[in-house]
């Protein structure tokens, strides 16, 4: 069995890279393997698509080849393997096979080897556990990951127990790539294991949790996922306190065709700030994105599906463009269905209206004779006031009169 025809199989990077391997190795050295190939063989890949290779060259063999041909080659993870090589700025993960030798839940020492048997035997997923040579000729060592991948199936190789302890993280993975491959039943051997082994979450990295749980949240519809995880107790060990999934159930009904994972998770988390800083700390997210949820699950300005167009025009120029897209998004998910359409008006009104600048500085105040101090910050918030209350129309000159009038 081969892959289908695809460009970057040919592609002169590509290319570029495989021939500096068996230069060094000879043919056969090297393979496609993992995403690229599932990806392929579901005719699922594109323009981003990351390219990984395994050899069973040693890394340092595997950096002397890249540099004989004129090749950048950055140790990414040298510990484990693994070199990036860098051809006509495209890059390429070239990973040296390998056993495991010792593992702990969170990482793993390894041995490399020449048997890629053994480096298939150590992969999370049969679906992930593919290698194909250079001219698309498919290897599936463990018998089952074409067929799991056509299917939808989402396997763990060899025994789930055993590769789950081997890294926690393979929980995750499994309800991701339901998420994202599946189809029908999660497998429930897999299942099972999840649930049984979930106390493992507790010990992995926020950072580590909380990219593959975005990931997942990015799949074009994660509910099913979602309520699998929820049912394996995976959900509550991950998110304490999250057991709804109404609200990101009907955001993914009502939001546009690119899905929006960080919203998603706004949508799953709950409302309660303590409850929500909870679950944010808990991740160990990225500042703009811990405070991207913070603002869309305020409640500080309240918003409703019939608020009139000039009240919508002042909240989105107090909480911002992006912040009243995202609460109104997140209300209109929990709303009855009867009310999209006026939630859908709002939602029209932030996207093509532009907040203005407000026309006064502190300069124009203290240019009447104000000294610096509380006073030209009260004056100017006041003014901005009643400017927002005139719907944003006096001008610069309206509002220099309006402020003489004060003053």
């Amino acid at each position: 069995m081969y892959l289908p025809s695809r460009p970057w199989i040919t592609a002169a990077p590509t290319r570029a890279v495989i021939e500096a391997l068996e230069a060094k190795g000879g043919p056969g050295c090297a393979r496609f393997v993992g995403g690229c190939v599932r990806d392929t063989l579901l005719r699922r890949d594109g323009p981003e698509l990351d390219i990984d290779i395994a050899t069973p060259l040693p890394p340092a063999e595997v950096i002397a080849a890249l540099e004989a041909a004129g090749l950048k080659a950055v140790p990414t993870g040298i510990e484990h393997g693994t070199i990036t090589a860098v051809a006509k700025g495209r890059p390429f993960e070239i990973t040296t096979l390998r056993r495991d030798v010792e593992t702990d839940g969170r990482r793993a020492l390894v041995a490399f080897t020449e048997d890629w048997a053994q480096d298939a035997a150590r992969r999370d997923f049969r679906l992930n556990a593919l290698y194909a040579e250079p001219d698309g000729r498919l290897h599936d060592p463990t018998g089952g990951g074409v067929d799991d991948a056509h299917a939808g199936r989402i396997v763990f190789v060899g025994e789930p127990e055993t590769r789950i302890a081997e890294d926690y993280l393979r929980i995750l993975r499994f309800f991701r790539f339901y998420a994202a491959y599946g189809r029908g039943e999660p497998d429930a051997a897999g299942l099972a294991a999840c649930a049984s082994l979930r106390q493992g979450l507790l010990g992995l990295s926020g950072e580590r949790t909380a990219k593959e749980m975005l990931k997942l949240l990015a799949a074009p519809d994660p509910r099913p996922a979602l309520a699998a995880m929820a049912d394996a107790g995976v959900l509550g060990m991950l998110l304490p306190g999250v057991d709804d999934l109404e609200r990101l159930s009907g955001l993914v009904e009502v939001e546009g065709d690119v899905p929006d994972p960080v919203l998603r998770l706004a949508a799953l988390l709950p409302d309660d700030h303590e409850r929500l800083r909870v679950g944010i700390a808990r991740l160990r997210l990225a500042n703009a994105t811990r405070d991207r949820l913070l603002a869309a699950c305020s409640d500080e300005t309240a918003l409703a599906a019939d608020m009139p167009a000039q009240a919508a025009r002042a909240a989105i120029y107090r909480l911002g463009r992006a912040t009243f897209i995202d609460r109104i998004q997140l209300a209109w998910a929990g709303a009855p269905a009867q009310a999209s359409a006026a939630w859908a008006t709002l939602l029209t009104l932030a996207e093509s209206w532009t907040p203005p600048p407000f026309p006064l500085t502190g300069a124009d105040i203290k240019a009447l004779g104000i000294a610096e101090g509380p006073r030209v910050g009260e004056l100017r918030r006041a003014l901005e006031a009643w400017w927002i209350a005139q719907d944003f129309a006096p001008d610069r000159n309206a509002t220099l009169a309006e402020l003489r009038a004060r003053a």
